[in-house]
């Protein structure tokens, strides 16, 4: 009987560099003649008096353009596909935050034609991988759609996103931070990857080299984002969060961090709490029930404190603690087909919770100090 193979996968182009949202015709023109743009409600006003003028003045181009409604749904995605169907649209470009990213490979998928994608802060992974996460209508984790392949270009203009809150890019950091402990995690316990096969040596070790650029550029990247300028290390923390990220996640395998993250969404307090602000509890969820050595929590520790980013879940907005809750979101966590099941021992709901308060009591303690 074959055994399952490891992959790894990844954009068919990764660009970076400033001032590329302005030059949106040459890279619909690789790919497409009509483009459907969906694009977040910050950028409308630039993609329609810049971009979209400048796709009409090309030969042989033509687009449309619609504001993303806040939260990848079921009902988003239909939407989009049937106003993509009407245009006749042969290319999709998404523009903005992960949810948005996720929406236009969704919409690409059902149309079958090819997708860019325009990341205009750098708070997920989102934009490289072969999936999109789908959400409930009152935002709470619906599931997975894993895509054949990955996104045809994804394209990181540093200028948007070094002006974009720092909160999002914080949250970038977070999600990024979780990319090597998870493929260490799933590569240990021979797991599924994001692409449903078995992880590959090269996927942990673009996932490693992910947390050496962030151990390396983290405070220097903080400097240049608090100037809203695009630095060496702003640039190499951006190729971290976006690219090596995405796809050290895709060909290494989620497991925990993630999992933890998925059942947060079931805690009202923390809706409004970034995705990558929730993996960062989830890594230190983590961290606890793999016993992690005091040295590498301390650098976790320190790459989260120096990014900003909430530590306890007091901080994430939990205003009371309700035991049934917590157990709900370890039994989300621990649900079949979640990336728990990537961990390199057995975890029960029970393990999870309890991993859960000491990463809590753990992060208040390192606030204090």
């Amino acid at each position: 009987m074959a055994t399952t193979p490891r992959t790894v996968t990844s954009p068919k182009k990764f660009i970076i560099g400033t001032g590329l949202l302005a030059q949106l015709p040459e890279s619909i023109q690789d790919f497409g003649s009509n483009a459907y743009i969906i694009c977040d409600e910050f950028f409308l006003d630039q993609v329609n008096q810049t971009s979209l003028p400048a796709i009409e003045r090309a030969e042989g181009l033509a687009a449309h353009v619609e504001k993303f409604q806040y939260e990848c749904t079921q009902q988003e995605i239909d939407r989009n596909l049937g106003i993509a169907e009407q245009q006749k649209a042969n290319v999709i470009v998404g523009i903005g935050g992960g949810k948005t990213l996720d929406c236009a490979k969704a919409v690409a998928y059902e149309r079958k034609v090819p997708v860019i994608l325009y990341p205009t802060i750098a708070s997920t992974d989102a934009p490289c991988t072969a999936l999109s996460v789908i959400y409930k209508p009152d935002g709470e984790f619906d599931r997975y759609l894993f895509l054949p392949q990955n996104p045809d270009a994804v394209i990181a203009d540093t200028g948007i996103i070094a002006n974009a809150p720092a909160r999002f890019f914080a949250a970038g950091v977070g999600d990024a931070l979780a990319t090597y402990f998870e493929a260490r995690a799933c590569y240990r316990a021979d797991g599924v990857n994001l692409v449903q096969k078995r992880p590959s040596r090269t996927g942990l070790g673009l996932a490693q080299l992910c947390y050496e650029l962030l151990s390396e550029n983290i405070d220097a990247a903080m400097d240049a984002l608090a100037s809203k300028v695009s630095t060496p290390a702003l640039e190499q923390m951006i190729e971290a969060t976006i690219y090596l990220s995405g796809v050290g996640a895709e060909a290494g395998g989620l497991a925990a961090a993630h999992a933890v993250n998925n059942g947060m969404t079931a805690v009202a307090d923390l809706h409004h709490a970034q995705h990558g602000e929730k993996v960062v509890f989830g890594l230190l969820t983590q961290l606890v029930l793999e016993n992690a050595p005091k040295e590498e929590i301390d650098n976790v520790v320190r790459i989260i404190k120096t990014a900003g980013l909430p530590l306890t879940l007091e901080q994430m907005g939990l205003k009371t603690f309700i035991e049934e809750e917590w157990r709900q979101v370890a039994r989300i966590a621990c649900a079949d087909g979640d990336t728990m099941g990537n961990m390199p021992m057995t975890i029960s709901e029970d393990d999870v919770y309890h991993a859960m308060l000491a990463a809590n009591n753990m992060a208040k303690r390192y606030s204090a100090a």
